[in-house]
């Protein structure tokens, strides 16, 4: 039989899965998976049910129905000032992933370079390997995961098709400084480069730092792709809503990609969460309070165990280095000692980067309950003065 694409040929089951069962099979407290418990709105479960039984169940169109879009919009504009033509700016997807997806194929031509920053979110470099890019990798260093300019600068070229960024990042929870992103800013310019802006925490930050969007700088609206999701703003991951804005010349190549991925999105989801950006905003800006408690009991709880836990700016993760329990940068190895010994599933932040890294760093997901997050930072206790 002939072979099929390498690129994914050599994959392996992503860490999540892996954790995420042996999290099942040691009866294991799971602050691995990111996705969050308790709360999810109800005045919008409300809706969707109003939408279910009143709305659209045949196929709408590709680019998400007009409601959605045009509520995206205002979403923009209120928090960002991005003024944003509705019918041309603005296309639904089916989450954030197929977002990125569409973005990266509809962009990257085979042997375009694209700069990523690692650790990073794990569907990044198959899809820009997939599309035949070729990738040039800037790894961040804990504790403070801070943009290391010189290697950056040295990344790009006249070879450089787009550089994609995540803020607020996952996993490391970095929320870039203006600075920063007038530093990318001006080699994205200077390289006739583009962004991939990934930006689906961006309600999620924390202890004063503020999220500003790339696309909000000087000449950048018409290089940034902003990527935004249903899922993280209401908390509701399993719905698979998302969308990009863009410029209309850069969407409409990304449509082309999308309409052959997914090519639309469930209508009644869609009716839901346009009713919700405008309707629940004051829910979803009141969720960085409730999650930043969430993760200040966490951090403190991981802290009195023996943890090192780094600085979590915002989306739902925090690190912490494990040094007090082992000198073996091994994370995996750790990760799975932690579940079945403890009780507790995380995720190793080696599993963010192309090759293989330990980096003597794990991650917990914090958008979980209370009682939750109590019980396994009670295990992880018990288990710590074993050590």
């Amino acid at each position: 039989m002939k072979p099929a694409n390498a690129v994914f040929v050599q994959l392996g089951t992503t860490i999540f899965e892996t954790m995420s069962g042996l999290a099942a099979e040691c009866g294991a407290i799971n602050l691995g998976q990111g996705f969050p418990e308790g709360l999810e709105p109800a005045p919008l479960l409300e809706r969707l049910a109003h939408e279910a039984l009143n709305g659209l169940h045949q196929y709408p169109s590709m680019m998400g129905i007009p409601a959605l879009r045009q509520a995206v919009a205002r979403h923009e504009k209120r928090f960002w000032d991005l003024d944003l033509d509705p019918m041309r700016s603005v296309m639904v997807t089916s989450g954030g992933t197929e977002a990125l997806a569409a973005s990266l194929l509809a962009l990257i031509a085979p042997g375009d370079e694209t700069i990523i920053l690692e650790p990073s979110y794990d569907s990044y470099a198959p899809i820009i390997q997939a599309a035949g890019g070729i990738i040039r990798s800037v790894k961040l260093s804990p504790p403070s995961w801070d943009l290391p300019r010189d290697r950056i600068e040295a990344a790009f070229s006249a070879k450089t098709k787009l550089i994609v960024l995540n803020s607020p990042a996952n996993p490391t929870g970095k929320v870039y400084h203006p600075d920063d992103l007038r530093f990318l800013a001006e080699l994205i310019v200077r390289h006739d480069a583009l962004a991939v802006c990934d930006e689906v925490y961006e309600h999620l930050v924390y202890d004063g730092h503020s999220h500003v969007p790339l696309m909000t700088l000087p000449g950048m609206m018409e290089r940034c792709v902003k990527i935004g999701s249903a899922g993280k703003i209401f908390s509701l991951t399993g719905w698979k809503v998302g969308w990009v804005v863009a410029a209309p010349p850069v969407l409409s190549v990304i449509a082309k990609a999308h309409q052959f991925l997914t090519f639309t999105t469930p209508p009644e989801l869609q009716g839901a969460v346009a009713w919700g950006l405008d309707e629940y905003r004051d829910g979803y800006v009141a969720l960085a309070d409730t999650l930043a408690k969430r993760r200040d009991r966490l951090a403190h709880g991981l802290s009195l165990a023996g943890f090192s836990v780094l600085p979590s700016q915002g989306s739902y993760f925090l690190t912490a280095q494990y040094e007090r329990f082992s000198a073996d940068n091994d994370d995996e190895a750790f990760c799975r000692e932690l579940t079945s010994e403890a009780g507790v599933a995380a995720i190793p932040l080696s599993a963010f980067h192309r090759e293989p890294t330990p980096t003597g760093c794990i991650r917990f997901c914090f958008a979980k309950t209370d009682p939750v997050l109590d019980e396994a930072l009670a295990r992880i206790a018990q288990w710590s003065r074993n050590q």
